[in-house]
């Protein structure tokens, strides 16, 4: 499954090959290598056919990340960039089993929705149950609006209740393009992956796909998430990228 090419009939069978809006991005703020700046991100946007695009870069706990005062910021940056709507979120450590995260609520309530993600840097590996109840306490925070790449095999989880917590909560699902692709680093994903389409269908539960583009290169890129999603044959009604209204309700603090 993974790296695999979507194939050129796939528009003609209900599946779209672009999508409008990718909410799960990083700049230069979120340290690891890339050099490209919001202004750079939204540019790849532009030309990759997107309407709308979130900038999500990575917690103060993640190594030469963003700081508290880089997030407070970006409450006076620019909506609009080369014609995009651009959403400036986090994407939030998730500390422990108790769902900490690692930005106060006052800085939150500042930004347009945040993800929030476990990462083998700041959170220690725990029992399937531990790990469950770390994202479903995360669910509880206000801003939290969605669950990034819950997929790593270091950190298994029950996706009957993050899913059904998910849908009650109001809370988006992602599949994940840098898990799912081959320079992704979390190992074989698709079992899990699998899993949580079968109880996000199970529930009704809406997701959205990522790129989780560090930088320029893979923003708007959902190739092997697509046809991940299209070969389980997950509705499309589910998918919320091209539905810009809902997911935008979505995205509101609840």
């Amino acid at each position: 499954m993974n790296g695999k090419t979507i194939d050129s009939d796939q528009t003609e069978r209900g599946f779209p090959m672009n999508y409008l809006s990718d909410l799960h991005t990083h700049s230069i703020a979120s340290g690891h290598g890339t050099a490209c700046t919001i202004t750079d991100m939204a540019r790849a946007a532009q030309a990759r056919g997107l309407r709308l695009l979130g900038i999500t870069d990575h917690g103060p706990a993640t190594p030469g990340a963003g700081t508290p005062s880089y997030f407070r910021s970006l409450a006076l940056s620019p909506r609009r960039r080369f014609g995009i709507e651009v959403y400036y979120g986090i994407e939030l450590n998730i500390l422990d089993s108790g769902g900490t995260v690692d930005l106060e609520e006052p800085l939150l309530s500042r930004l347009d929705y945040a993800v929030a993600s476990i990462h083998r840097q700041t959170y220690r590996g725990a029992s399937r149950q531990e790990n469950t109840q770390a994202y479903l306490n995360a669910m509880r925070n206000p801003y939290v609006r969605i669950l990034g790449h819950c997929d790593d095999p270091l950190f298994p989880v029950d996706y009957d209740e993050i899913a059904a917590c998910a849908r009650e909560r109001g809370v988006l699902l992602e599949v994940n393009e840098a898990s799912l692709a081959p320079y992704g680093y979390r190992g074989d994903t698709a079992a899990n992956y699998r899993e949580l389409l079968r109880c996000c269908l199970k529930y009704q539960t809406p997701l959205v796909l990522s790129s989780d583009s560090h930088g320029v290169r893979h923003v708007g890129d959902f190739t092997c998430a697509a046809a991940f999603v299209h070969e389980a044959s997950f509705p499309q009604e589910l998918i919320l990228n091209n539905q810009l209204p809902r997911l935008k309700t979505y995205l509101a603090h609840q």
